[in-house]
């Protein structure tokens, strides 16, 4: 026969049993989210590049202004982001990065 001493010792040692596999596997759930968070993020931020048209650029002062059509403000080009030497009205293709006052265009390219 079986005791209500032996019987909670049961239910309370499954609980506890429960209760670490369900932080396990939520513990997984959000490591695998926060790894596909990241690899979109990754994705949009590094595998896209955009083309736009020079708008300004000053070579004794390294910096100039990339176009692209459907953004309203222009994207800020310094020297050291360019792979190829632009002059207004070329067509290019970049990436876009972070910068101190917003987003840079970054490896320029002309097309």
């Amino acid at each position: 026969m079986i005791s209500s001493v032996s019987v909670f010792c049961i239910k309370v040692s499954v609980k506890k049993y429960l209760t670490i596999i369900d932080k396990k596997i939520l513990a997984t759930f959000k490591l695998w989210h926060y790894l596909w968070i990241q690899l979109i993020i990754n994705k949009l931020n590094y595998n896209t590049m955009n083309k736009g048209t020079v708008k300004f650029f000053n070579d004794t002062k390294g910096f100039g202004f990339i176009t692209e059509e459907g953004v309203e403000k222009d994207h800020f080009v310094h020297i050291s982001g360019l792979i190829d030497e632009i002059r207004e009205g070329d067509e290019v293709e970049f990436e876009l990065k972070e910068g101190n006052k917003g987003l840079n265009a970054v490896n320029v390219r002309v097309l």
